[in-house]
């Protein structure tokens, strides 16, 4: 158990949250919560209360969080209470007033009212590091009203320190295990977010994406996942590997929330101009929850991707399963446009004879000596000075074997040269004749394909999508479906999302071992 949290039990255990008895805590969303507020059910204070319990008891076997700012949140929730009461009956309040967030570890917060959260991406070299200010995607989320509760789990370097390397694990927070199969994978690399939220630690978590580390564990722990349109929310103040690809999004229990949380985040960022600038054209008037529409699969053009990407056995839940979806599909309006095919998707899935591995290798080394360069304080200033404190700091014996060849790789590069310019090159290519042009050629709204199997396909070219859960493996082990589309299409994959969600409500919560606190 993180010292933070053994700190925190003996505060729990006096604390006495009579407010929120009567609050249903397990599959609470948003809504639910905003409703207790108002009538008087719950306070942000006993909620607050209520999930660091829930983190106290549950995340010493799951290891889904790393850092709790547990005064700030309470100091937080204590003004949001008193603007609550100061407020009541003269106006609303910003859309995630009091909630709760947990935010992945790479993501920056300078802190509110109580300790600074460390964002360090799962490394020891960056613990004591502080950053000058938030990131812009937490600044967003405190102006719509959130509490910072603490920083979640993730694969070390968001999966990107040596390949083999288990899925959900870092030196800083250990192993984390998928609450329901626990010898099955997290996925990553933003495994922690999807822990905490599938287990019911909170509501509300942040995860980042460079190639499937939102659709991945969203998948695998039975939450949803969005991957918004690179620039559609800021990157500033997060350590990312590459600006081409990365965006941050939400992991909820719900579409709903999910897109509420979007909603909140989204938007131009001075520090992240470029990108934001570019992507906020496509933030629709009037914002994204008016596409939460139950009807939203009527009539639209649905494709789905059979070769390379369903794969499960023949006679499996999981070939059962999404058959049914299809027809559920077709029962609610949509038109499916079935058995297409995306050329050289061995190419795109093969990160070395695409160019991405390359462009990665080299984005990286930038992005992160960039970001530490701007660090209030911070023990390294460079990757190279990570590299040397890994050199006299080894990891733990059963993952020495993994090493760090991805840092050493991306040391090696010099900035965007011939060869780098040449992976862009050969990307784009890809991307135009890959997803753009079956998406044209065949009027579609939107393609689906199971899980995160369409992760690189919509990582090259920073499209959108949103995974849902989708069913149980014969083992209990998750799955998702995934709607994927070109940039900008978040509406349209909101409404079918949405839509396919209610018309079908799979999800369900895990049945978790609390500890006795």
């Amino acid at each position: 158990m993180p010292p933070s949290l053994r700190i925190l039990l003996p505060l729990l255990l006096a604390a006495h949250a009579s407010s929120a008895l009567a609050f249903e805590l397990e599959e609470a969303t948003i809504e639910s919560i905003h409703h207790a507020f108002a009538n008087g059910a719950l306070t942000s204070r006993g909620l607050v209360e209520l999930y660091l319990r829930s983190i106290a008891s549950l995340d010493p076997a799951l290891h889904a969080v790393i850092e709790l700012d547990a005064d700030g949140a309470l100091a937080a929730a204590d003004r949001a209470d008193a603007a609550r009461l100061s407020r009541a009956g003269s106006g609303a309040l910003p859309p995630l007033h009091g909630i709760p967030v947990l935010i992945k570890d790479n993501i920056a917060a300078a802190g509110d009212g109580g300790g600074l959260l460390n964002a360090t991406a799962g490394s020891l070299a960056l613990v004591g590091s502080r950053s000058a200010r938030d990131a812009g995607v937490v600044e967003r989320l405190r102006l719509a009203g959130a509490v910072v509760l603490g920083t979640a789990s993730l694969s070390e370097w968001c999966n990107f320190r040596a390949p083999g390397i288990p899925a959900g694990w870092s030196p800083r927070g250990g192993q984390g295990l998928n609450p329901y199969v626990p010898s099955a994978t997290t996925c990553s690399s933003s495994s922690g977010s999807a822990i905490a939220a599938a287990a019911n630690m909170v509501a509300v978590t942040i995860g980042t994406e460079t190639d499937g580390s939102i659709m991945c564990p969203s998948s695998f722990n039975s939450v949803v996942g969005i991957k918004p349109t690179v620039g559609l929310t800021s990157r500033a103040g997060v350590i990312i590997i590459s600006p081409r690809m990365d965006t941050v999004g939400p992991i909820c229990r719900t579409v709903s929330d999910a897109v509420h949380v979007l909603e909140a985040i989204v938007g131009h960022d001075p520090s992240d101009a470029e990108a934001t600038r570019m992507a906020s054209h496509y933030i629709p008037e009037g914002g994204y929850k008016q596409f939460l529409n139950i009807d939203g699969l009527r009539s639209k053009r649905l494709g789905i991707l059979r070769k390379d990407f369903f794969r499960f056995p023949s006679g499996s839940v999981q070939e059962k399963v999404f058959e049914e979806h299809f027809n559920t599909m077709r029962q609610m309006g949509a038109i499916l446009v079935d058995n297409l095919e995306i050329p050289s998707m061995n190419v795109i899935n093969d990160a070395v004879q695409s160019g991405e591995r390359a462009l990665m290798l080299a984005e990286f080394k930038l992005s992160l000596n960039s970001y530490l360069s701007e660090l209030a304080i911070s023990p390294v200033r460079s990757l190279s000075e990570i590299i040397d404190f890994n050199n006299k700091h080894p990891i733990e014996e059963r993952m020495a074997e993994f090493g760090q060849s991805y840092l050493l790789q991306s040391e090696a590069t010099n900035g965007i040269g011939p060869i780098e310019v040449r992976a862009i090159a050969k990307l784009n290519k890809l991307c135009k004749r890959g997803l753009e042009k079956i998406m044209q050629v065949n009027q579609l709204d939107a393609i689906i394909a199971p899980g995160a199997s369409a992760h690189s396909l919509l990582a090259i070219g920073g499209y959108p999508a949103i995974t849902v859960p989708a069913g149980y493996a014969s083992n209990g082990v998750p799955f998702a479906i995934c709607f994927g589309g070109l940039k900008g299409s978040e509406p349209k994959l909101i409404e079918i999302a949405y839509s396919f969600e209610q018309a079908t409500k799979v999800r369900r919560p895990p049945v978790l071992q609390h500890s006795v606190i």
